[in-house]
């Protein structure tokens, strides 16, 4: 493995021995598997679970790492290709990142989407300029319109708790004060379509995920012997759920209009999650969300406090799911 930036880069076979792979991790972990091998991380966005996840998942495989948060202790990077550099910037990712990868075996970048542009955005556009100047291997530790990590580690959760395979899923919209990136719920639907799910996504009018991503995620699903499709009727959604996957993100009809998507959003408070969305579930439903979450905005304390929800599990496998990327990537 040279690359790991979209779990469509692979079949489901190669997910499932991955998966496997870090289920034998982490039962019989192997403390040297990695000595002597460093993983760089560059962070042009913040993080917890993905920074804090891989670093004590390279050390317990027995290797080092180095944080990179451009603008904080470093040089701030430039991105944009053509610009001129005659602002805040000291140095341009065409020269920064070679070097940097240049120091380790291994590189992981997070470069958030820019929000401005959806095609731009979609086309994966600064994530890829980035990549292509870079020949070790690479991670996408969230990119514009993906997170593969966070994907792996939510099949991973399912898996371990004996989620049907091909039961239902549902991604649901839930308010947030303003709009996130689409690359959670993007490589969420596309994970449980791979996975071969009924995977229904839940969301209010202007909030549609773009056509691109959901016709990738029905091939996805096609080949699984899932399906997807989307609605803004809850009580069809929830009906029979298996899981119950929010997440928060910005209106695509509204993409890059801040105020527009303010007040489009502004009416919809009522996408918050409650125990009363489980009625018409599975009564073993689990409740999952990749964090970080506003409480009490997105989802109710007693929701994310009750036996439904996973979503310590979900964190915690960030770092079982990532330690088998990088044994395959390194060892």
């Amino acid at each position: 493995m040279h690359r790991f930036l979209d779990l469509a880069d692979f079949s489901r076979d190669d997910i499932v021995a991955l998966l496997e792979l870090a289920r034998r991790l982490e039962t019989h972990p192997e403390p040297r598997a990695l000595a002597g091998r460093i993983l760089g991380l560059v962070f042009f966005n913040p993080s917890l679970r993905t920074l804090a996840s891989f670093q004590a998942g390279m050390a317990r495989l027995g290797g080092s790492s180095f944080v990179i948060t451009p603008g904080q202790g470093t040089w701030q990077l430039e991105t944009r290709l053509g610009a001129i550099m005659d602002g805040a910037a000291a140095e341009h990712v065409r020269e920064g990142l070679p070097v940097l990868a240049s120091y380790c075996d291994a590189l992981g970048i997070r470069a958030f989407a820019e929000g401005r542009d959806l095609a731009a955005d979609l086309a994966e556009t600064r994530f890829a300029a980035m990549a292509e100047v870079i020949d070790k291997p690479l991670l996408n530790l969230e990119s514009a319109m993906n997170h593969p990590c966070q994907a792996l580690a939510d099949w991973k959760t399912m898996d371990d708790l004996a989620v049907p395979q091909h039961g239902k899923f549902v991604l649901s919209w839930v308010s947030h004060p303003r709009a996130l990136p689409l690359a959670v719920p993007a490589a969420a639907v596309h994970m449980a379509a791979m996975r071969g799910m009924e995977v229904v996504v839940l969301r209010p009018e202007g909030y549609a995920l773009p056509p691109a991503i959901i016709a990738k995620a029905r091939a996805a699903a096609d080949a699984a012997g899932g399906s997807v499709r989307e609605t803004s009727e809850r009580d069809d959604a929830l009906a029979g759920a298996h899981v119950l996957y929010a997440k928060e993100w910005g209106s695509t009809t509204h993409y890059g209009d801040a105020e527009g998507d303010a007040k489009l959003r502004a009416k919809l408070a009522d996408w918050c999650v409650t125990p009363d969305w489980f009625g018409r579930a599975d009564p073993a439903c689990r409740f999952m969300h990749c964090l970080p979450v506003r409480r009490n905005v997105a989802v109710t304390d007693a929701v994310l406090d009750g036996p439904r929800s996973i979503v310590q599990r979900e964190a915690y496998n960030r770092m079982t799911a990532q330690m088998a990327v990088l044994h395959r990537m390194l060892s």
